[in-house]
């Protein structure tokens, strides 16, 4: 008799344990849902800076004045940086590429580039502006270059 309360309390003691940690696991996966979206979220923000920093380099290039060859590096420089944080944004690959292929276009076709700093300008106001035909003119815009040329 003593062995069956005994056993009881343990079987108790077993499922109790059980569902705490079954409750533990549940709250740690909320939690880490709830870091992935804010994550995220981060990178979509930093993705969006870095655009605004493409659009407030390419104006400073269509200055009349300036060392353009520095700011055209710096476009390099923000246009990749922006490629990078749309690598890390989830569900974004046909977006990513599109934004990879400017980057691309713009490091190795910089005579082709240089005049079309305009529209890129307007492609990625439109993308800042979240409208889907940004993507649209960025797609249009590399389809414009003469990939054996310089």
């Amino acid at each position: 008799m003593n062995q069956d309360k005994i056993m009881k309390r343990r079987m108790i003691t077993a499922i109790v344990l059980m569902l705490i940690c079954l409750i533990a696991l549940l709250v740690f996966i909320g939690l880490y849902v709830d870091e992935t979206k804010r994550v995220q979220e981060v990178y979509r923000t930093q993705y969006k800076t870095e655009l605004r920093h493409v659009v407030e380099e390419i104006d400073i290039y269509l200055e009349p004045e300036g060392d353009d060859d520095l700011v055209y590096r710096r476009v390099c420089s923000y246009m990749s940086n922006a490629g990078a944080f749309a690598f890390l944004i989830e569900d974004f690959s046909e977006k990513q590429i599109l934004i990879n292929q400017i980057s691309t276009a713009l490091i190795k076709y910089p005579v082709q580039m240089q005049p079309k700093l305009e529209e890129l300008k307007q492609a990625i106001n439109d993308i800042l502006a979240e409208l889907d035909k940004g993507y649209t003119e960025l797609d249009e815009l590399f389809q414009s270059i003469e990939l054996k040329g310089n």
